[in-house]
């Protein structure tokens, strides 16, 4: 799982090409220069649709296909809606890759959107470390990429066209620390994360660094491998250490086998997780082992908000399912680009770069959020608590 400004109205909204969800072959031949009429599939005389073809990069096949599938789903649930609204201005195609989750794959597939279907911008990819490999490339070329779930520090700093919507792991995870620690006054912790991939790595580092500032005592370590199904072992060392909680950093595949295998072992403490946890597949591996467990998420289908509960309605209506925050955010990431491009007045990706670095106070389905200078997203946590098969405000 290894983990993006605008002012004008919300009512029409199309995604413009901010993130990378999916990912595929290459293409090698040169990129439209941004402002270029070809860039991003133009069409903005004055009184005329736009027409604005978006790429997305993501994890649809593999182990965490589950998430890039969440945001699939919550593009298509917003296209349809923004097509619809928006007809006369504004028109948006989606062209998906799938990167199964692999750098290379993300590095192809954007490669292959930029060069070859010559998008506006990318959304995607949905790993921090597919960011990091194939967000250069596109801000290379100029092309605005929207990251929509990609947690980890440092995204930003690959480029001024590198946006995302995505609450860092260090905003999400030291609130939902600080909220287990008041409520279930934790004292000692154990650490356990992936070490093999830059989200979980990420997001293990916050959790020691937030456990050190809360004066907590850190009892153990441990480490495991995406891909590993056996972590007997390791949880045995660390419930020898007596710990209060259990902190763990991963995907959600391997993060859910960890919580149900400390939950066999008879750990009957706290366990916390990261964003990687944010998927109901947690729940179908876990089983009723992930009763208790804490994370923190911008989204949650339980909030008490009509248009939370709108978006929930639509996605429930289409997908027979709740939605989670990675279709959430996906959701909220096309009507920001779709905002954004009407904004510009055309499909070009300078003008919607400038439009996208504005963004001020978007209202979405995933919270209220702003961009800060360096394009990184300005928004509240919401700490959540599984319960009885889903997660619920953790009060």
């Amino acid at each position: 799982m290894k983990g993006f400004h605008l002012m004008r109205s919300l009512a029409a909204i199309s995604l413009g090409a901010v993130l990378m969800v999916g990912c595929s072959s290459g293409g090698n031949t040169a990129a439209p220069a941004a402002g270029e009429g070809g860039s991003g599939q133009a069409a903005s005389a004055d009184g005329q649709e736009i027409q604005a073809k978006i790429g997305v990069v993501g994890f649809l096949s593999g182990s965490g296909a589950a998430y890039g599938e969440a945001q699939k789903a919550g593009l298509e649930l917003a296209l349809g809606e923004l097509n619809e609204a928006n007809k006369g201005k504004l028109k948006i195609e989606l062209k998906f890759e799938d990167s199964a989750g692999e750098k290379e794959g993300a590095i192809n597939a954007v490669n292959k959107l930029i060069n070859q279907d010559n998008v506006v911008a990318i959304i995607g990819p949905t790993l921090s470390g597919e960011m990091f490999a194939a967000g250069p490339v596109a801000n290379e070329a100029e092309t605005p990429i929207f990251g929509i779930s990609n947690t980890s520090e440092g995204i930003n700093d690959i480029g001024e066209y590198v946006f995302r919507n995505s609450l860092p792991e260090s905003i999400a995870i030291p609130t939902a620390m600080k909220a287990a620690v008041e409520k279930n006054g934790l004292k000692k912790v154990a650490l356990i994360h992936a070490s093999n991939d830059d989200f979980s790595v990420n997001g293990y580092k916050v959790m020691k660094a937030t456990a050190e500032k809360l004066g907590l005592e850190i009892t153990g370590e441990a480490t495991f491998a995406n891909g590993d199904v056996d972590f007997s072992a390791q949880l045995t060392k660390l419930k020898q250490t007596n710990p209060d909680a259990l902190f763990v950093s991963a995907l959600y595949k391997e993060g859910s086998m960890v919580v149900k295998k400390a939950r066999e072992l008879g750990f009957a403490g706290t366990i916390l997780g990261g964003n990687g946890f944010n998927n109901p597949k947690v729940f179908e591996i876990a089983g009723p082992a992930a009763e208790g467990l804490i994370v923190a998420t911008p989204f949650s289908p339980e909030k008490k908000d009509d248009k939370v509960q709108a978006f929930v309605k639509a996605f429930e209506a289409k997908y027979n399912k709740k939605p989670d925050q990675f279709a959430a955010q996906a959701y909220d990431s096309l009507y920001i680009m779709s905002q954004s491009l009407i904004a510009a007045g055309k499909a070009d990706r300078e003008e919607l770069r400038g439009q996208l670095a504005q963004l001020k106070d978007f209202t979405g389905v995933s919270g209220k959020l702003s961009f800060d200078e360096k394009r990184n997203p300005i928004g509240d946590a919401v700490v959540v608590v599984a319960k009885e098969g889903k997660f619920v405000p953790f009060e």
